[in-house]
């Protein structure tokens, strides 16, 4: 199991939300590059970084912080938030980022997440957060009538490998991840799961890493390492056990 330090971006800095809400922002560096450059230090074998500007706007908005971070590190990264045209993941690839995330666009344009697919393969991962068994999308401000399991469904049918799967309920809370759900999905699908949200210490991941059997071959961490509440180092060692 792969162990992904998360660096969500708004402003051009590292802050952390509290399901996904504006108003519960708490900013851990206002100098997101040499968080990266900080985190492939202790031995993350990737990142994760969203751009919560561009997830609220429907577009991109800190490429400039994005493009530095990926010509300062040497790990592959992959980011969300806010892409929503095949000329935006295009541009992104060609930045460096090795992974892009559509999330909204999986719900509002099917089509798209189909062409990327096509042109980009396995660099294209969807995003599903699950806000009470149903999809949340636009930075998680609302809902649609459609399961996180029919979604994930959908979007096999159309190529997509691998799934960055959030439950927006524990996200930033440190109350352990929801693995009834992941699990759930992960029976559901063949795809390639990276669980996100809630883990707050080390049996969260061990806990996750039972689950390993059924394709879940990651997890994103967040507050848990901002905090301190769980060192990179050790989550990397229960990872590899």
């Amino acid at each position: 199991m792969i162990v992904i330090p998360a660096i969500d971006l708004r402003a051009g800095k590292c802050v952390r939300l509290v399901q996904g809400k504006l108003s519960e922002e708490t900013v851990f560096s206002d100098q997101p590059v040499e968080m990266a450059v900080t985190w492939e230090a202790l031995g993350a074998p990737m990142l994760h970084l969203v751009d919560l500007d561009g997830a609220f706007a429907g577009e991109p908005r800190n490429l400039e912080v994005v493009q530095e971070i990926v010509r300062s590190i040497n790990i592959p990264v992959q980011l969300g938030g806010g892409i929503r045209t095949v000329k935006a993941v295009s541009k992104l690839l060609e930045m460096g980022v090795s992974r892009v995330i559509l999330g909204t666009a999986a719900i509002v344009k099917p089509r798209l997440v189909e062409e990327a697919v096509k042109e980009f393969g396995e660099q294209i991962v969807v995003g599903i957060d699950a806000k009470d068994g149903l999809v949340a999308i636009e930075g998680w401000e609302s809902t649609v009538e459609k399961t996180t399991v029919e979604l994930a469904q959908e979007m096999e049918l159309l190529g997509v490998q691998r799934v960055v799967f959030t439950d927006t309920r524990r996200d930033g809370l440190m109350k352990g991840p929801n693995l009834d759900s992941t699990r759930e999905l992960a029976l559901a699908v063949k795809m390639k799961i990276i669980a996100s949200g809630g883990v707050s210490c080390l049996d969260d991941i061990r806990a996750l890493k039972q689950l390993e059997p059924l394709g879940v071959e990651g997890v994103v961490m967040g507050k848990a390492l901002y905090t301190g509440a769980v060192r990179l180092e050790d989550a990397l060692a229960v990872a590899r056990e």
